[in-house]
């Protein structure tokens, strides 16, 4: 992870502590290409978690994205989770 990476993560971090009560509710929202493993890549990462998860393609078809509604436990956590759907080729973070 890069530099300017981390300092995002640790600047979410706290925002998040001093924002919000944990656990609490997260909503992750995601942009993949629309194919259907890396949308289950998404969803599985999220496996077993209560996520309630919605999808919708783009006006093209080319992208979908994906919103993840899920109780974390802390702001941790969240960043945690993040970094763990990075490794999904193409996915973008909102």
């Amino acid at each position: 992870m890069d530099k300017k990476t981390e300092e995002f993560y640790i600047r979410l971090r706290e925002e998040l502590n001093n924002t919000s009560t944990w656990p609490g509710e997260y909503l992750y929202k995601f942009i993949v290409p629309t194919d259907p493993k890396k949308i289950e890549e998404v969803e599985n990462a999220f496996d077993n978690m209560g996520a309630v998860i919605k999808t919708k393609q783009s006006k093209t078809g080319k992208y979908t994205s994906l919103s993840v509604n899920v109780t974390m436990q802390s702001p941790g956590d969240v960043v945690e989770k993040y970094i763990e759907v990075s490794n999904i080729e193409g996915i973008i973070s909102l």
